[in-house]
């Protein structure tokens, strides 16, 4: 059963599900807002077996079909899922929210002011997305680290680690901004775009980073005067790609400028340096 849920707010949108008895949701520490009293809430290391494999790989453990994974595989497979976890620079747990004895609610928001949008997971395709862009899933949705290439992630603004989502079932995600959605195989087959402004893309989509204009003058100038950068994201294919508005890196020197009025900021030489 799909989870039930809507958004509240325009330019700093929330998340509020409605749990049906014994339906669960995940999400990463930070993001819960507010729940009924008979939703339950419990931090895991990892996603119990019976809930799509351990750590949410998308897939069983490497035992013969149909038989339980042996205690030292089981336990070997979930230090793999936390160490991962540990080198994307990710929470250690994830929360997890039940409901009991009826239906409830829980709700959740995003870091940074933006929309909220529902990725529908069918079995038959996945989703890879940014870091910290995850607001709930349920737990029928699998949950991975991908390493999106050491090449792509040193040039590119991406990361070198990615959130992948497979199985079936609902991935909340958040913008910091607005969303706009694309699809490369209407403009050709290939898009570029600011590496900070990439939420998620299916993972039917080809991802890399390449030079901007080659080593030129003009390359130069727009790397340190227009502020971004000489590489760029490329996303090739047929599949859908969601951009934010608002990259972090901009909200974050929008916020480093000196709030003083701007006489105080004058100094001895009244301003002029």
């Amino acid at each position: 059963m799909t989870v039930k849920h809507r958004t509240v707010g325009t330019s700093s949108q929330l998340l509020t599900c409605q749990l049906e008895p014994g339906q669960s949701v995940y999400a990463e520490p930070g993001k819960f807002l507010w729940k009924t009293t008979n939703v339950a809430l419990e931090t895991r290391l990892t996603k119990p077996a019976t809930e799509g494999g351990a750590g949410g790989s998308g897939g069983g453990d490497a035992t013969d079909a149909g038989a339980p994974p042996s205690a030292g595989a089981s336990f070997l497979k979930k230090a793999m899922d936390v160490g991962k976890r540990v080198v994307a620079g990710e929470s250690l747990a994830l929360q997890y929210f039940t409901a009991q004895g009826g239906a409830g609610l829980v709700s959740f928001s995003g870091l940074l002011p933006g929309e909220v949008r529902a990725l529908e997971l069918d079995g038959t395709g996945g989703w890879f997305c940014e870091r910290s862009t995850l607001i709930a899933a349920e737990t029928s949705a699998n949950f991975d680290i991908a390493f999106s290439g050491w090449k792509a992630a040193r040039s590119g603004g991406l990361g070198f680690v990615l959130e992948r989502f497979t199985g079936t079932g609902s991935v909340f995600v958040a913008a910091a901004g607005s969303f706009e959605s694309i699809n490369p195989a209407k403009y050709g087959g290939k898009v570029q775009v600011d590496t900070g402004s990439v939420v998620a893309f299916q993972d039917s989509l080809r991802y890399g980073v390449e030079l901007i204009g080659g080593l030129s003058g003009q390359t130069l100038m727009a790397g340190l005067f227009g502020g971004e950068g000489v590489h760029l994201a490329t996303l090739e294919g047929d599949g859908e790609v969601l951009l934010q508005s608002t990259t972090v890196e901009s909200l974050a020197r929008v916020l480093r400028h000196d709030p003083r009025p701007a006489d105080e900021r004058k100094g001895a030489l009244g301003g002029i340096f």
